[in-house]
């Protein structure tokens, strides 16, 4: 097995394009081009890949075929609706089924690379489109690129797959497209479905029949910080994981938790979201022989939490993690403030956050997130073999 990182990535994936329209691909434009100059894509072992766009036979392991015709056939016809297409969240645009299935086609080529061996680790930035259901757009996702690509490591011989969800919004398209799988793990953290789209991932939603305890989510309530999130993280993901055992990491990791996004509640920074990413690589290594396919989701604090973000992923995914006091380079605030005019452009890559935290216990007097943790615990625990309310487990 190769210890390379593979990084999929063309300028081409730009093209997935609302518009006027939150999911605004500047801040896939601005991760890769902060990443270039730290340096990360041009560390020994990293090679970057260039996609090639997902074919019918890999989308519709997942999508069905007359919604592939139908996302085909939208942008031809003004008066189109239906499938999800043609709303404010999923507005109709040139070239849609084109650039949706070369994001998928780049997920798809992370999770192949790591499953045969050719690289240790794979990212794919632009990916991360958790809301896409099978014959409908979502969430401002029209494919739904890790299904796609989970399906694909299914059929080339995986047995037990975990995804980690980890944006704030609930991963609810990939837990639908494996909801009766037993040989995929869903884990989503996101804040809570009574506050927030899509309105999914409560506590009891654990798995359908001969895949129950399978499908595991963690809503926090609106607010948390990052000592919260970590508990949380902390409290149900390596537990779960441990006891599934799989052979390969997906993860989704959307920067939409952050205190600064617009679309959410949650008050992360990007210290404790660089502290996530490496508890899932560490969960990788210790399980899965370090596989790990990485994509990008949400985020729409476009300038000021994305490119830090992700460009800790990409550190933390191909080698040494970034010291959160590195400065920004002088190029990449020039480009950021030419691509968004009178924004605020970070100076460094952390937000001066302490993200570490006590461990949860099942005593003591709880606060909101222990409540959620203990839900959480004691829906799903018991179905993987673990007590709900021992700490060790």
């Amino acid at each position: 097995m190769s210890d390379d990182t593979v990084v999929v990535w063309d300028p081409s994936l730009l093209a997935y394009n609302m518009g006027d329209h939150p999911l605004d691909p500047v801040r896939v434009e601005l991760t890769v081009a902060l990443a270039r100059e730290l340096g990360i894509l041009d560390r020994p072992g990293v090679r970057v890949v260039t996609p090639e766009p997902a074919d019918d036979a890999l989308l519709t392991r997942v999508h069905h075929p007359a919604y592939l015709a139908a996302v085909r056939a939208a942008p031809r016809d003004p008066l189109f609706a239906g499938y999800g297409l043609g709303t404010s969240d999923n507005p109709v645009f040139e070239g849609m089924h084109e650039s949706s299935a070369l994001i998928t086609g780049a997920t798809v080529a992370a999770a192949e690379a790591v499953w045969r061996g050719d690289a240790l680790r794979a990212v794919n930035v632009a990916g991360g489109l958790h809301h896409a259901m099978p014959a409908r757009a979502s969430g401002f996702c029209v494919y739904n690129d890790p299904a796609v690509a989970i399906a694909r490591l299914l059929d080339l011989g995986a047995e037990r797959i975990a995804y980690v969800d980890v944006d704030v919004h609930h991963g609810d398209g990939v837990q639908d497209v494996f909801w009766d799988d037993p040989r995929v793990l869903t884990v989503s953290l996101h804040e809570t479905p009574l506050a927030l789209f899509p309105g999914t991932g409560f506590p009891d939603e654990t798995g359908g029949p001969g895949a129950q305890g399978t499908a595991v989510n963690m809503p926090l309530p609106p607010g948390v910080d990052d000592t919260g999130w970590q508990r949380a993280f902390h409290a149900i993901v390596p537990s779960v994981l441990r006891a599934f055992r799989p052979q390969v990491l997906v993860s989704q990791c959307g920067a939409d938790g952050h205190r600064l996004d617009p679309l959410a509640d949650l008050n992360l920074t990007v210290d404790g979201q660089r502290a996530t990413y490496l508890a899932l690589r560490a969960l990788a290594d210790e399980l899965c022989e370090g596989r790990w396919v990485a994509t990008g989701g949400g985020g729409y604090a476009l300038v000021e939490v994305v490119p830090r973000a992700w460009s800790h992923l990409l550190a933390v995914a191909t080698g040494d993690p970034i010291d959160p006091a590195t400065l920004t380079p002088p190029a990449w605030r020039e480009l950021a403030a030419a691509r968004r005019p009178g924004r605020e452009i970070p100076l460094r890559m952390t937000d001066d956050a302490d993200p570490s935290f006590e461990p949860w216990q099942p005593t003591g007097e709880p606060n909101a997130v222990d409540r959620a943790i203990a839900a959480t615990r004691k829906a799903v625990f018991p179905l993987l073999g673990l007590d709900p309310h021992d700490p060790r487990d």
